[in-house]
């Protein structure tokens, strides 16, 4: 476990919400007050837990320490929300099958964790969409009344927020963004869900370090090739790191990323019609502070410039996340915190 990181609150806006987000690797945990203000965050190592019950168990515990540090009790808090991989089901809540997270599947977390919070009423959502909720409320789209979030790393993951809400869909699987098609040709790449031509085969970093295995073996005159042959994993990093020491093929394959996730984005584009996109996700090529990453996005506004409906790519904006690896359990209590607002409104 990460020490805790709690913010001096001297005035605090009540009510106070808590976020749990649940990964393959860790759980994020944080306390916010009503204004958005992350007033503690944590963090624990997921594959420590045996089953989610435990993890759920901790999270809870974890929560009351934090709590604790800030001066308040569990009992101080409205709601807690839960972000968790899917699939899952969140009208029973469930996950279902998480790829990374054998162990848990088909487990009733929603529940866990409002047992493990003395009762605390939990609202569930997929990882991606908390993710994509926390930049809409404090993050990258937080003056903008649409957003669509696609989450860059081992896969590519998504959510879409319209008119300030999360889209969840009939079968709490909507915004699964890596999995639309852009390549419809046979032989399409494979994707690691069995179909071919969707997004994530071509612009995950897997997809990345793939592509640039294939090409290696018929161009090696790039400096990668060495750093392989000397024991060097291949990796979006490592790619990265030579594109900016002025690796041609390494550049070229990184700007053709971004060719593949400006079709996706067109596409996306013209059914959401979004005010803005976010990128996220440990795939951004250094982000703002890097000229390769802002090239990266500026590569990508020109494919969808030349893709989409000038009304529609005339004023849309593509950036980089601003919230990071804190969007998650932002995004969680933001959702949670909406969910209660609604309620409170339905009762009155």
């Amino acid at each position: 476990m990460v020490a805790s990181n709690i913010a001096a609150a001297p005035h605090v806006t009540t009510p106070i919400f808590a976020g749990v987000d649940v990964g393959g690797t860790c759980i994020k945990l944080g306390v916010i007050d009503d204004n958005g203000r992350i007033l503690s965050h944590d963090k624990l190592e997921t594959r420590s837990f045996r089953e989610p019950a435990e993890a759920m168990r901790e999270s809870g515990k974890n929560l009351m320490r934090q709590l604790a540090g800030l001066g308040h009790r569990l009992s101080d808090v409205r709601a807690v929300g839960l972000g968790t991989p899917g699939p899952m089901d969140i009208t029973r809540g469930l996950i279902l099958t998480p790829g990374n997270l054998p162990t848990w599947r088909n487990s009733p977390v929603r529940d866990l964790l409002r047992d493990a919070c003395n009762g605390l009423p939990v609202t569930l959502t997929n990882d991606a969409n908390a993710a994509a909720f926390g930049e809409f409320w404090l993050g990258a789209g937080r003056d903008a009344s649409s957003l669509v979030l696609l989450t860059l790393g081992t896969g590519v993951g998504g959510g879409i927020i319209v008119d300030g809400y999360c889209i969840q869909g009939a079968h709490s699987a909507a915004a699964e963004i890596g999995h639309i098609c852009i390549d419809r040709r046979p032989d399409a790449r494979l994707c690691p869900c069995g179909q071919r031509g969707h997004l994530e085969a071509y612009a995950s970093a897997t997809a990345l370090v793939n592509r640039t295995r294939e090409t290696l073996e018929t161009e090696a005159l790039s400096s990668l090739k060495v750093a392989i042959d000397e024991g060097q994993e291949l990796n979006g990093l490592l790619i990265y790191q030579h594109a900016l020491t002025g690796d041609s093929l390494a550049h070229r394959l990184i700007l053709e990323t971004a060719d593949y996730l400006a079709w996706g984005i067109a596409d996306l584009a013209h059914v959401v019609d979004p005010e803005i996109f976010v990128l996220g996700g440990a795939m951004n090529f250094g982000g703002n502070q890097s000229p390769l990453g802002r090239k990266f996005i500026e590569r990508i506004e020109q494919g969808v410039r030349s893709l989409a409906f000038p009304v529609i790519s005339g004023s849309l904006k593509i950036v980089f996340s601003q919230l990071g690896n804190d969007a998650g359990f932002v995004g969680a209590a933001g959702l949670a915190r909406q969910h209660s607002l609604s309620q409170h409104l339905t009762q009155q």
